[in-house]
């Protein structure tokens, strides 16, 4: 049962914000964790993990969400699969409202990650959905033994490009440069994959089709020359924005495309507010430091309320 009070509101259910649950309420901490209305983060939508530590095999995303979540709910840590809509941080008591409930803490971490970039073509929101996709977990399997474009050159991009290998026909890789950004090892696979082919120095200038996707018109960078490339499905992985907008007005102050500004590792600007994982991590993105970044933020917590009670 969700109580009105509580001494730490964690906003965000990645690996940030479930570790952070974990160690807050490890300290005798009482703590919620206001989900959103899709729990576990950007990992729900990763297929294998290989770079957790702890599982030599690998181990699917939603499968290593849904044991954080398990853990910290066998812990007593209360759950609220709601979105935040607004905060007011001002004073020792904050205030995180959810539709017209509003609930209480003596601190708040924020740890709700990133989203999926857009080009913002036209073309792409009216074929979103119709061949054009940002998870090629969610909908890669539409798309077997055809050939999809992947729009990147990051992490993201190539473990996209690598999942539908497996499954599509070829996967053409669009890159705006001449070269990845990519970890090494998911560059060697990449290159190694014989159905994989890359495109360089383009940019995606429109979807193309009427009632789906049938191609999409690129533009060479550097010769300004266009040309079409057909494909039954192109997956758009050119980074996240974060997850911010609710902030608006709280007197946090962010920086960028809206990632939360933080010092000592994860603390704002404002007392008893601390961020972690993507919503301000926008170099490293891994799970692991997005674990790492909950439990400092949790530590900082707790010794900020331990600090509370002594001024009184």
């Amino acid at each position: 049962m969700v109580k009105k009070e509580y001494d730490v509101v964690i906003i965000g259910s990645g690996p940030a914000g479930l570790c952070a649950s974990i160690y807050s309420i490890r300290a005798n901490l009482s703590t919620i964790v206001i989900s959103g209305v899709t729990p576990g983060g950007q990992l729900m939508l990763t297929t294998d993990v290989e770079d957790y530590p702890g599982f030599p095999g690998g181990i699917q995303g939603p499968e290593l969400m849904q044991r954080m979540i398990e853990q910290a709910k066998k812990l007593n840590v209360d759950f609220l699969d709601e979105d935040v809509t607004k905060v007011n941080l001002k004073g020792k008591i904050k205030k995180s409202y959810v539709g017209k409930q509003e609930i209480s803490s003596k601190v708040v971490i924020i740890a709700t990650g990133s989203s999926a970039k857009w080009l913002g073509l036209k073309s792409e929101k009216r074929l979103t959905g119709r061949g054009v996709s940002a998870c090629a977990v969610c909908d890669g399997a539409f798309f077997k033994d055809k050939d999809v474009a992947v729009i990147g050159g990051g992490d993201t991009a190539l473990r996209e490009t690598l999942f539908l290998a497996k499954i599509c026909k070829t996967v053409t890789v669009v890159h705006r440069r001449d070269e990845l950004r990519a970890q090494k090892i998911l560059q060697d696979r990449s290159f190694k994959t014989k159905n994989v082919k890359f495109i360089w120095n383009s940019e995606v200038e429109e979807f193309i089709g009427s009632q789906k996707l049938e191609a999409i018109k690129l533009k060479d960078v550097k010769t300004n020359k266009l040309s079409e490339l057909k494909v039954s499905g192109a997956f758009v992985a050119i980074g996240h924005t974060p997850n911010t907008k609710f902030l608006d007005g709280s007197g946090i102050e962010l920086h960028g495309p809206g990632y939360i500004k933080v010092h000592d590792n994860v603390k704002t600007d404002v007392e008893g507010v601390f961020a972690a994982g993507d919503v301000h991590d926008y170099r490293y993105m891994q799970a692991v430091t997005a674990a790492g970044a909950g439990c400092m933020s949790a530590m900082e917590a707790d010794s900020y309320i331990e600090n509370l009670k002594h001024k009184k």
